[in-house]
């Protein structure tokens, strides 16, 4: 559940770098999800590779999340956000004021800016916007975002299109504990065994877009991704056993044969 609004997948797929639309298009039925984010910036252009972007899928069945990837500061952000829900609108999305937050001034790592997230997040916030904003694994400023009002917070499990894994685990568990708002692994996850230990440690969704586009058969990897969210849930919503530094027989030591008889 977020912003009030219910979705049945815990997968959120991307529509970058897939080698062609009909890729695209495969893979995010194949995965299941719901909820597809676009940049911005990527409908609003008319570059070669971009056409069609926005005509490509079906939004009277998907819901759309626009991000403001390629923005450098909160004031870019703003703007893009504007452009974003304008666009859902146009595509028959009257009511739909979801955003995917980014602030990214850094083109090397591509790690977002905290203080210019925060800045553009309670203004979005004030003109009515469901924010959700990509950060780092950052339990302090999660709450903040959750305190001014974003609808989720999205920490990343490594660089974005790195396929490093889930690298700050601890941080992550720190801010699925203390949330109040969902919570979803966003970046870095590279494999469906990593799709499902994000969710293993609780999290509420999953949002990937490079290890489904550029994996050598993307409508498998997007089923298999989807396969993995819905495992890893399962498994946490379950119950896992406990660690412990000794062994612990499955079988019971009782009728055990202790001894042959003549």
């Amino acid at each position: 559940m977020i912003a009030g609004r219910k979705f049945r997948s815990r997968l959120m797929t991307g529509t970058g770098k897939y080698r062609s639309l009909e890729d695209m298009r495969q893979s995010i039925a194949a995965s299941g999800s719901e909820i597809v984010t676009v940049a911005v910036r990527r409908v609003q252009t008319k570059a070669p590779g971009h056409e069609g972007l926005a005509e490509a899928l079906d939004w009277t069945k998907l819901w759309m999340l626009p991000n403001t990837a390629g923005c450098q500061t909160a004031e870019e952000a703003i703007r893009v956000a504007r452009l974003g829900r304008e666009m859902a609108k146009l595509l028959g999305q009257e009511d739909n004021n979801f955003v995917k937050l980014e602030v990214i001034p850094d083109a090397k790592y591509l790690l977002p800016d905290p203080f210019g997230t925060l800045e553009a997040a309670e203004k979005l916030v004030k003109e009515g916007f469901a924010v959700l904003p990509y950060i780092n694994a950052d339990p302090l400023l999660a709450k903040r975002l959750e305190e001014v009002g974003c609808v989720t917070v999205m920490p990343l499990g490594s660089p974005i299109g790195s396929g490093q894994g889930i690298k700050n685990e601890a941080n992550i568990q720190i801010i699925i504990e203390n949330a109040r708002v969902p919570v979803v692994v966003d970046a870095g996850i590279g494999t469906p065994s990593e799709a499902a230990l994000a969710m293993e440690l609780g999290a509420d969704a999953t949002l990937i877009n490079t290890a489904i586009a550029c994996a050598k058969n993307p409508v498998a990897m997007g089923k298999a991704m989807g396969m993995a969210v819905e495992a890893g849930r399962l498994a946490y919503s379950a119950g896992r056993i406990p660690v412990k530094v000794y062994a612990s027989a499955s079988s019971p030591l009782t009728g055990t044969i202790v001894g042959a008889t003549s």
